[in-house]
């Protein structure tokens, strides 16, 4: 029987983007877990989704805090600088909402002095690399975003209440993935962010990754627009 080519039954990108979500709502109509969240967290948990193709671990292990999404949108609106663990994340995130909202992406992981400092003190680049960007930036408002390296968390914990940075202009995104010092340190920056009253969006458990940090970020973007253009945020 010979080989016969063929072409996708969906060729156009547009397209093939509104099937997913098509899909992807439809399909969550299976989970009951869905109905837990709101409209806002919907919108984040389907581009999670759509990145990991998981519906299971995403809705069983994603964590919000009351109003995070839109308190996150608040800092971005504000001009937030994104700090985070790894250039992966920074390489892929939008141009576009970056330069509309003026947020600039901080990521020191390969600098000198994170070298230096992390040999110095015997601990990781990325625990380096955060106390540093937060040192530097700590009278600005910041989004804290961490999809790969754990022991990030533990170092922008710290650093915050070390530095006495002012908490209001604070958010996480914390997705890192692995074996090592993961579920423990997602669980200190939950902790952390329920005490402070700190906007948090948080994939607990081993799961996670650098493209679901940007899915994240892409999301609340979009939902700025969405309220922005519809019916704006009102704090309730």
């Amino acid at each position: 029987m010979p080989f016969i080519q063929e072409q996708p039954p969906i060729n156009i990108g547009a397209d093939i983007s509104v099937r997913s979500f098509e899909i992807i709502e439809e399909e969550l109509k299976n989970y009951p877990k869905a109905k837990e969240f709101d409209k806002n967290e919907i919108e984040v948990i389907s581009r999670l989704i759509h990145t990991s193709t998981c519906f299971k671990e995403v809705l069983d292990n994603i964590f919000f805090t009351p109003n995070a999404i839109p308190r996150m949108q608040e800092l971005l609106k504000r001009g937030a600088n994104i700090i985070v663990d790894v250039n992966m994340i920074k390489v892929g995130l939008s141009k576009f909402y970056l330069d509309t909202y003026k947020n600039n992406v901080i990521c020191y992981i390969n600098e000198p002095f994170t070298y230096k400092d992390a040999k110095k003190n015997r601990t990781t680049r990325s625990y380096s690399a955060i106390k540093e960007a937060i040192k530097r930036h700590k009278s600005e408002p910041m989004i804290l975003a961490c999809g790969n390296a754990p022991t990030f968390i533990y170092s922008a914990v710290n650093t915050l209440l070390d530095e006495g940075v002012d908490l209001s202009n604070v958010a996480f995104i914390l997705f890192p993935v692995g074996f090592v010092n993961v579920v423990e340190s997602k669980d200190y920056g939950k902790r952390f962010c329920e005490y402070y009253n700190i906007p948090a969006v948080i994939m607990e458990g081993r799961f996670g990754s650098s493209t679901m940090t940007v899915a994240t970020l892409h999301a609340t973007y979009k939902l700025i627009k969405d309220y922005d253009g519809k019916d704006k945020y009102n704090g309730k």
